[in-house]
């Protein structure tokens, strides 16, 4: 018998400077637990949302994620200080 366990999501909210924000951006992804990525400019407007699919592979995820970090790349060049929401999840998996 399988039992799905209550999926947990919480958010953080990290400030980085523009120019690390393509670099960090990666490194959430490649977490994997991280389900969606919002980025702020420092009034609080957003800038751009980020969903990401539970359960794709890494590189796969990179990959079909080249676009948008070439945006972010370029919005960073113009930003001096961002804000990132980072949505995260555990749980969900069936026992």
């Amino acid at each position: 018998m399988f039992f799905k366990k209550e999926e947990r999501t919480w958010s953080e909210e990290i400030q980085i400077l523009g120019s690390d924000l393509v670099e960090r951006v990666k490194e959430l992804i490649q977490e994997g637990n991280v389900r969606r990525l919002i980025i702020r400019n420092q009034n609080n407007e957003i800038l751009l949302e980020i969903p990401l699919t539970a359960g794709v592979a890494v590189g796969s995820v990179l990959t079909v994620f080249t676009p948008v970090l070439v945006a972010l790349g370029a919005m960073a060049s113009l930003l001096t200080n961002v804000k990132v929401e980072v949505v995260r999840s555990s749980g969900g998996k069936e026992e």
